[in-house]
């Protein structure tokens, strides 16, 4: 009884901290949250480009945190700010920018969705054996499916944070395997977006990126298809035993 009341002090403090966060931004620079909210609604990647610059030597810094924030939010989609940042820093380094920062968004996000609702997912889980099964099967595959999930193009985020946090997942895998996985989707998500904006006369490259993406795609869902076939007969062969 005690430790719940002292979770729930503790839920409650946490509020108050992410609040106390926003209310101090809104504080020092009144204009940056409607801005942002407005450029995040309205999805426009040459308004946001031009945002991003408008911080002159700190606009690196405002795009690692602008790619961050729309990560651990979970949407719009972060091709927006992945976009933005190649036209403005590079397709390598915009690529490498925008990996690091959803990496850190996605991990943020993780760690608030399952300090949050982990307790009721685990009380949801306690009466389901499906849901046990799928959680046991989270935490041995977790690793492996996360990878898969972030590696697909278009994929929403809030989607994989979501599925990360409410899981068995260990919190090493889910960070490695989204640092890892993000790199070809973002690269692929950037590369095409970059080239769509800015118009490229030779396509070849688009081309050859959404191939790339298609085939990616295709495989990431036959591999998971057979992940779950896999984990399907196991459990079938548990039943008989």
């Amino acid at each position: 009884m005690k430790q719940q009341m002292g979770m729930g002090v503790l839920k409650v403090g946490a509020t108050l901290a992410i609040v106390l966060l926003f209310v101090i931004i809104h504080l020092i620079a009144p204009e940056f949250l409607p801005e942002l909210f407005t450029l995040l609604a309205s999805g426009d990647i040459p308004a946001t480009v031009e945002y991003i610059r408008s911080f002159g030597e700190w606009a690196i810094v405002f795009a690692f945190l602008l790619t961050l924030f729309t990560n651990a939010l979970g949407f719009p989609p972060a091709v927006i700010f992945s976009t933005a940042n190649v036209i403005l820093f590079g397709i390598v380094p915009g690529i490498i920018l925008s990996c690091v920062a959803e990496t850190v968004g996605v991990t943020i996000a993780f760690v608030l969705m399952r300090f949050y609702f982990r307790e009721a997912a685990e009380k949801a889980i306690a009466k389901s054996p499906f849901l046990a099964k799928v959680d046991q099967y989270s935490g041995s595959k977790g690793f492996i499916i996360m990878l898969i999930g972030r590696m697909v193009p278009y994929l929403p985020s809030a989607v994989m944070n979501a599925v990360g946090a409410l899981s068995s997942i260990r919190f090493r895998d889910y960070v490695l395997a989204s640092l890892v996985g993000k790199f070809p989707s973002t690269g692929i998500e950037a590369i095409i977006g970059h080239d769509i904006i800015m118009q490229q006369e030779d396509n070849t490259r688009l081309i050859i990126v959404i191939i790339c993406a298609g085939i990616l795609i295709y495989a990431a869902i036959r591999y998971e298809k057979r992940l779950m076939s896999t984990g399907t007969a196991v459990q079938e062969m548990e039943k008989k035993e």
